[in-house]
């Protein structure tokens, strides 16, 4: 053996094996993916525009919801497939190999280049969509806040800086007080109940006591009110966190039925990309006596 030849053998152990040249082809592969993708986007297109073409506002002969989005989504997978079958099915054909497992190989490849491809260009898509969205939302609502504060003068800092001071300016004693110095301070101590939770035994007889002078109420009268706006706080405590719950649930299961999803259709792709790299393997001719001569 040529000392020349050393860099095509590696030692295993006593045996000599055959260092195996690169069979990849890049450019095969980017050529299959270049075509998957834009297969799959012009049949998308095409699933988009039959879709819209569904839609009679007029006669009011518009499919429901419901039957838009599964339609919608069987095509995008039927879309998705036939297009990385058919770029799988050209990286196996540029390629230039007659082996199975090599074209197939390619056709994995394609898979996965038109994947990453098509998460980042969606993903700079759902970007740009959610900035403008956001941005959308910031001006509506500060919109909406200029319209409450128009609205709404009782919300004016003026108007709490008043009724502080009224709060702080009032006798101890509620009989004395006037009514919006009662009102002020009855404000405060609902604020502080809805803010906590709850009251301590001494902001709660206050709380009693002002309402009882405010409306002219008995002690026990003005208790039982009392008692009835702290029952109905927690009930619509309850009721929101219960709410938020269901909220929360329904999130996390649509989240994890999106996930599914998207796993299947992956598996379903390479399913399809080895299915199409297969058609398009060149076939081998045997050379006969003739064409060697």
């Amino acid at each position: 053996m040529q000392s020349s030849d050393a860099d095509l053998y590696e030692t295993e152990g006593m045996m000599p094996v055959v260092a195996m040249p690169s069979r990849v082809s890049w450019g095969a592969i980017l050529a299959g993916a270049l075509v998957a993708i834009t297969l799959g986007a012009t049949l998308n297109i095409l699933g988009v525009a039959i879709g819209a073409s569904t839609v009679d506002a007029v006669a009011r002969d518009t499919p429901s919801a419901t039957t838009l989005s599964v339609t919608a989504g069987g095509w995008m997978l039927i879309a998705n497939l036939l297009g990385v079958a058919a770029g799988a099915a050209v990286a196996a054909r540029l390629c230039g190999t007659a082996e199975a497992v090599d074209a197939m190989l390619h056709g994995l490849g394609v898979w996965a280049t038109a994947f990453l491809v098509s998460g980042v260009l969606l993903g700079g898509a759902l970007s740009g969509g959610v900035a403008a969205g956001v941005s959308v939302l910031s001006g509506a609502a500060g919109g909406a806040g200029q319209a409450i504060a128009s609205q709404a003068p009782e919300l004016d800092p003026n108007a709490l800086i008043d009724r502080t001071r009224l709060a702080l300016t009032a006798p101890s004693d509620p009989a004395r007080m006037t009514s919006e110095q009662r009102v002020a301070e009855i404000i405060g101590l609902l604020g502080e109940r809805a803010a906590a939770g709850t009251l301590p035994e001494a902001d709660r007889s206050r709380l009693t006591a002002l309402i009882a002078a405010e409306a002219e109420l008995s002690e026990a009268e003005a208790a039982q009110r009392v008692q009835a706006y702290e029952a109905e706080a927690e009930r619509r405590a309850q009721q929101a966190e219960e709410a938020g719950r269901r909220a929360a649930n329904a999130a996390a299961a649509a989240t994890a039925i999106t996930a599914y999803w998207i796993v299947t259709s992956l598996l379903l792709s390479a399913l399809a990309a080895v299915i199409g790299a297969r058609g398009g393997i060149r076939r081998a001719v045997p050379l006969n006596a003739d064409a060697l001569g």
